[in-house]
């Protein structure tokens, strides 16, 4: 795909699913190589899987339609809210991850499955997003992304995204609810409360309900993951390319694509879905001031009460980081939960600052809803 930039052509970066972005070194090959295969073996309880968890490997999560996509198998999260009191993950209970599978020890110890805590005010089941491209996403400049916030809507389009600033002041950028600012904190926190793996960074285990683990449970030495593999594995995720459009060949249906986008446009869906991005200078080659598409600014939006569910802290249960549209041609179901099961389904779900662009899309005749469908499929 081509994007007109003055008198050139610039071409988008991106791939078939499941690929490496192009241009990468003979090194980097080989750590995306490696880091894949780590990304879909088992891991063992002898390796320190558990003794807790929910799934043994990452591709379980993420193998739809290849390595590294999303994936069907729900978790469950919680979270507390309060409106004086903010968000709370109930750390003390547990964590606002459940972990469903017990490792055959530690069940003969008596260990279950981690239950909901009382406490919660939002059980929602996830489904695990795509990961391609999150490179490209790591390598966006700062600056870039607090330019396109405007948390008090100056310019009244009734649009009030705003970054989710950790406690350096650095903006989120991966994860639901924008809560990681790096590429290896996502990947790292997904490991440990996924698998039960501990990392260098966090070497003790997880408590189960915010009980302590039985001598016996965990035998395997901390941390149970080192530096090198952690870093294989972020590598392998920093790679990987994003997938590219699925345009049809017909002209007419490619017409109606076309159409489409002009559609998303005229609702005023980009005003939230960023198109595109360009990275930042980077040391790797292949990620040094590329082009590619998005369709998120990486902001946090109140989407109203239909879809407010969980929270994490300085975000409440209806802000989410806008969803990346890319790939969407690849899924069967959408929105965090996997509750739309089509796409008009999951338009109708937006409230609160997309309530806007949700009106315009019920006052849409039937041919122009089609076209505005066929393009969000075609990302």
């Amino acid at each position: 795909m081509l994007l007109t930039g003055g008198c050139e052509a610039v071409p988008y970066t991106e791939t078939e699913p499941g690929l490496p972005l192009p241009g990468l070194t003979d090194a980097e090959v080989e750590s995306f190589a490696s880091g894949q295969a780590l990304f879909n073996r088992p891991f063992t309880p002898d390796e320190g899987l558990g003794p807790l968890f929910n799934q043994d490997r990452c591709s379980s999560c993420h193998d739809l339609p290849t390595s590294g996509g999303h994936g069907a198998e729900p978790v469950t999260k919680v979270s507390r809210f309060d409106p004086i009191e903010g968000c709370s993950t109930l750390a003390d209970a547990g964590g606002d991850l459940l972990q469903q599978v017990v490792i055959e020890s530690a069940r003969a110890l008596g260990l279950g499955p981690e239950r909901v805590p009382e406490g919660a005010t939002a059980i929602a089941d996830m489904r695990a997003p795509a990961v391609f491209g999150l490179g490209l996403v790591a390598e966006i400049s700062e600056e870039e992304i607090l330019s396109r916030a405007d948390p008090d809507d100056i310019d009244g389009d009734g649009i009030s995204g705003r970054p989710n600033l950790n406690e350096d002041g650095r903006a989120g950028r991966f994860g639901r609810k924008a809560q990681h600012t790096t590429l290896g904190g996502f990947i790292e926190e997904a490991i440990r409360l996924e698998m039960g793996i501990t990392t260098p960074g966090h070497p003790l285990e997880e408590s189960v309900n915010g009980q302590a683990l039985p001598d016996g449970a965990d035998t395997v030495a901390e941390p149970e993951l080192d530096d090198e593999t952690l870093a294989l594995l972020v590598d392998y995720i920093r790679f990987l390319a994003p997938p590219a459009r699925l345009l049809p060949d017909d002209p007419v249906a490619r017409a109606d694509v076309e159409e489409g986008e002009n559609v998303f446009r005229f609702m005023g869906c980009d005003g939230c879905h960023t198109p595109f991005f360009t990275t930042a200078a980077s040391g790797s080659s292949a990620l040094d001031r590329k082009r590619f598409r998005l369709y998120s600014d990486l902001l946090l939006h109140d989407m109203g009460p239909e879809l407010a569910n969980t929270c994490t802290p300085g975000t409440t249960p209806s802000e989410w980081k806008t969803a990346r549209l890319v790939g969407l041609g690849h899924r069967a179901e959408f929105l965090h939960d996997g509750r739309a099961q089509s796409l008009s389904e999951a338009i109708m779900l937006h409230g609160g600052e997309a309530a806007a662009s949700r009106d315009v899309f019920r006052r849409l005749n039937e041919e122009a809803r089609s076209q505005l469908i066929a393009f969000l499929l075609s990302l």
